[in-house]
Formats: structure tokens, C-alpha cells, sequence
């Protein structure tokens, strides 16, 4: 069994509940970044969700013995605009649920984001960030972190010498004006020499 398998069978569940629930979502994080081809291992997935406190009755729900998850944790991360997660017990592969801030660059990011197969064995069908998307989260993540998560700087290098000429700059740069990243892209591209 692949981590792929794993990271499968721990987000199927998750994705089928949103779904089912009407709640738009899209993967994000190193998932997104390692699907655009800048690769490198992981025990978490992240998700971007446009959840609101009326779904969580219903979401709980959805997750039986194999899930462990917190309603008062997702109650918070809703109310904060932040993060919850669920564990996948049988594969102990964790599940970050990130609420949509709903600022201009999150609605965008989540219009943009493109249904695609993820999986090696297992496959699932799923929204998945565009790679100018999961670069300018990246960076803002990077902010977040003081700056010193070189994972996240490699991610963003990588991602942005794979596109290479198709990199849509403009959208780059406005979204990162948006978020306030716009010094960090800009070092991003002088060190990538796109």
C-alpha cells in the first residue's frame, strides 16, 4: 500500500461528507503542490472549505469509529476562520480542515481550483488548487511561519520552475498583493529567475 493509498482513504470520507453536505472544497497544501509535480512525502492532507456552523450537526454525522474529531474543535475553527483536523485512525493520516477566510484571493482560489484524479490504486476525484493558487498559500504560510519553513520555500521554488513560462504572473502578482506576500514573490522569482 502507497502513501497514496493511505492519504486516499483518509480523504475520501472527508471529501464524500462535504460533498454531500454542499460544501464547495478543493485540496490544497503539499497534496496540491506534490500533484503539480514538486513531490515530497507527507502524513497530512489540507483542505480549504467553505463550512459554516449549520453544517456541523450534520457533518459529524458523517464519521463513524474510523475518524477521530472534535466538534467543539470544529466549532472554534469555524468561529476563528481557522483550522481543524480528523484522524484517519487506521492509517493515522491526518485530515486539516482549513475554513475559507472568504477574503477575494479564497473565493478565487476556490473558483479556480480543477477537479482531477488523485491516487495511485485508489483514486479519487477531487477539486484540487491550481499550482499560482497553492504557490501564493504557500508563501502566505511561509509569512506565518516567521519565514523559517524551508519545506515551504522549496515547495514554492519547485512549483514555480516546473511552470516555467506558463506561469500565469499576473495572477501571481495580484494575488499576492492581495494577501500581502508581494515581497516574497518577488524574491521567489528573482531566486527562481522566471
Amino acid at each position: 500500500m502507497s502513501d497514496y493509498d493511505d492519504l486516499v482513504d483518509a480523504l475520501s470520507p472527508v471529501s464524500a461528507a462535504l460533498t454531500k453536505l454542499g460544501i464547495r472544497h478543493y485540496v490544497g497544501g503539499s497534496v496540491a503542490s506534490s500533484f503539480h509535480g514538486a513531490s515530497r512525502s507527507t502524513m497530512d492532507v489540507d483542505l480549504v472549505a467553505d463550512m459554516t456552523d449549520a453544517h456541523v450537526s450534520d457533518f459529524l454525522k458523517c464519521f463513524g469509529q474510523d475518524f477521530y474529531l472534535s466538534e467543539a474543535a470544529i466549532r472554534d475553527a469555524i468561529r476563528r476562520k481557522s483550522c481543524f483536523n480528523l484522524i484517519h485512525l487506521p492509517t493515522s493520516f491526518k485530515v486539516d480542515v482549513f475554513v475559507s477566510r472568504q477574503r477575494p484571493f479564497d473565493v478565487t482560489a476556490m473558483n479556480r481550483a480543477k477537479m482531477e484524479h488523485l491516487g495511485d490504486s485508489r483514486v479519487i476525484e477531487i477539486q484540487i488548487a491550481t499550482p499560482e493558487d497553492a504557490i501564493i498559500s504557500k508563501l502566505e504560510w511561509y509569512r506565518k511561519t516567521n519565514e523559517t519553513s524551508e519545506r515551504q520555500w522549496d515547495d514554492v521554488t519547485r512549483l514555480l520552475k516546473l511552470l516555467g513560462d506558463v506561469a500565469d504572473m499576473e495572477y501571481l502578482t495580484a494575488s499576492a498583493e492581495s494577501v500581502g506576500v508581494q515581497d516574497l514573490l518577488e524574491r521567489l522569482i528573482r531566486e527562481v529567475g522566471t
